[in-house]
């Protein structure tokens, strides 16, 4: 029995769709069945979430292989970004011990450091030691940004290019080497077990980056390009920003469209100087954000 925690996010909806093709027994830990779709008939449902390790031993029974990629990128009602993240996944890691797992995959990303100015990447620094120093065989894929055409920031991306100017939070000028889901799908696919990759993924960690090096302005034109809108792309000094989303998040709370937090982390770069090196290894040959998009 394979544990997936994530399963309705960007890379946790295509990575369940191949593992029930596959015929692979998967349990999912989460909050609301209804939002994996058609796929909650063909897998056992383990209600709970990241902030609630006490739902961590029903969902680990049995459990052979763990495959972690929830994370949260800003603060939730149960928990911190801190909290869900990092602490979280050092709770999931020792139940994981406890309950005679055997391999666990965890999906960190690029850039992850205890130093870094962005949460989420020192949360999952945190998360990445406390995996490697336990007695588990682990696998930890850290991938660039990773998108799909219907991620909720291309979909933020969207809304916003309804105005007659595009904004952008600071400088743009953060590079990534952005990653398709569906690739990131095949490449965990390629280190679970039965995977062409397992025997060799042991204790061992990817750095997994598309084929283009993108700032974020680049980015942002891409998906405008693919969306059809010309529109000029204004660069919002970091104070506004800060100022302006605090604001929002003091307001709407977790409903807020865009929290401060999201925004620093898109001006840290994600990029690993091997590109595509490890993918290729995994026997994926990443595709370029233009042809996903269909940009020419």
């Amino acid at each position: 029995m394979l544990l997936l925690t994530g399963a309705t996010g960007t890379i946790g909806l295509p990575l369940l769709r191949r593992l029930t093709s596959a015929g692979v027994p998967v349990r999912c830990l989460v909050r609301d069945p209804r939002r994996l779709g058609a796929e909650r008939v063909r897998v056992q449902i383990a209600l709970g979430d990241l902030g609630d390790p006490f739902s961590f031993r029903n969902a680990l029974r049995g459990v052979d292989t763990v495959v972690h990629l929830a994370a949260a990128t800003r603060d939730q009602p149960g928990g911190s970004i801190e909290e869900l993240d990092g602490i979280a996944t050092w709770r999931l890691v020792r139940a994981a011990e406890r309950s005679g797992v055997e391999r666990f995959v965890f999906a960190s990303t690029l850039g992850a450091s205890t130093r870094s100015p962005a949460r989420l990447l020192r949360a999952k620094a945190i998360a990445e030691k406390a995996l490697t120093e336990s007695s588990l065989d682990y696998t930890v894929l850290a991938p660039s940004l990773v998108y799909s055409p219907s991620d909720p920031f291309i979909t933020l991306l969207e809304r916003m290019s309804l105005l007659p100017l595009m904004p952008i939070s600071g400088a743009g000028t953060s590079v990534f080497q952005p990653m398709w889901a569906e690739d990131v799908a095949d490449c965990l696919m390629a280190v679970l077990p039965g995977g062409g990759m397992a025997g060799q993924a042991t204790r061992a960690r990817f750095e997994l980056a598309g084929p283009e090096t993108l700032s974020y302005r680049d980015f942002v034109g891409c998906v405008l390009r693919a969306l059809r809108r010309r529109r000029a792309v204004v660069r919002v000094p970091r104070r506004i920003v800060r100022r302006g989303l605090k604001t929002v998040e003091l307001l709407m709370g977790p409903a807020a469209f865009a929290t401060w937090d999201e925004a620093e982390l898109l001006e840290v770069s994600m990029i690993s100087p091997q590109g595509t090196a490890d993918a290729q290894r995994l026997g994926v040959v990443p595709k370029p954000m233009k042809a996903v998009l269909g940009v020419g």
